[in-house]
C-alpha cells in the first residue's frame, strides 16, 4: 500500500523541517537583534544567539533530508526548550487572547520534535540512524 507510516513520517519531518527553517531564513534576512536581547536579559552571553542559525537552518535542512534525524530533532528540542524559556519564562502557562498558551507555537515544535527523535526518519531519509 502506497501510505505508510514512512510516508507519515516523511511528512512531519518535511513540515516540521521546512517551517523551522523558514523561521531561520526569517533571521538570515532580518537579523538576531531581539534574540540577543533576550539571551542578555537571561543573563547569558550575547553570542550564545547566534545558536540559533545552527537550530534554525541546519537543524531543519538534516530534517528534511533525514541526516541524523535522531540527534537532529533532539538538537531542535533543545533550541524549543531554549525559546520558550527565554522568550515565555514564568508566562509559559498563561493563555492568550484566544485561550491558548502564549507559548503554543514553539512548544508545538517543541513536541514535534520528541515525536520525530521517538518514531526515527523512517525509510525515506539520506542517512536513518
Amino acid at each position: 500500500m502506497f501510505l505508510s507510516d514512512d510516508i507519515g513520517k516523511l511528512i512531519l519531518r518535511l513540515f516540521v523541517g521546512i517551517m523551522i527553517l523558514l523561521h531561520g531564513i526569517n533571521k538570515l534576512t532580518g537579523g538576531i537583534a531581539g534574540i540577543k536581547g533576550l539571551v542578555a536579559a537571561a543573563g547569558l552571553p550575547e553570542f550564545f544567539a547566534y545558536g540559533v542559525y545552527i537550530g534554525e537552518i541546519i537543524v531543519p535542512i538534516f530534517i528534511i533530508l533525514g541526516l541524523y534525524v535522531k540527534a537532529a530533532s533532539l538538537v531542535l528540542a533543545f533550541n524549543m526548550a531554549v525559546a520558550i524559556f527565554l522568550a515565555y519564562g514564568s508566562l509559559l502557562f498563561s493563555l492568550g487572547k484566544f485561550g491558548t498558551p502564549v507559548s503554543e507555537l514553539p512548544l508545538i515544535y517543541f513536541v514535534l520534535s520528541i515525536v520525530i527523535f521517538i518514531l526515527g526518519g523512517g525509510k525515506y531519509t539520506v542517512k536513518s540512524r
